[in-house]
């Protein structure tokens, strides 16, 4: 099973990007999603879903939120999500 981990993007260097997991930025390629949306416009504050060190898909914050709860949910029952939300910095 493969797990997105929502993300806030905070900086944008070309393709490479810094985005916030729940408080740790991480290194995300933006390859898949472009660094501008349709209009052009920089991603910036945008929310992504990241797998592996690529963002995956965009979504709005509502879902991110959304999705962030359903794995604080699972984390209470099983530890280990932690490391997804958290990576091992935490």
């Amino acid at each position: 099973m493969c797990i997105g981990v929502p993300g806030q993007i905070c900086a944008i260097d070309g393709n490479q990007a810094k985005v916030d997991v729940c408080g740790i930025q991480r290194d995300v390629d933006l390859t898949l999603v472009g660094a501008v949306n349709e209009q052009g416009e920089s991603r910036m504050g945008q929310w992504v879903l990241v797998h592996v060190g690529f963002a995956m898909s965009v979504i709005d914050e509502a879902e991110a939120r959304d999705t962030l709860a359903a794995l604080q949910n699972m984390f209470d029952v099983e530890p280990d999500v932690g490391a997804l939300m958290w990576g091992e910095e935490r």
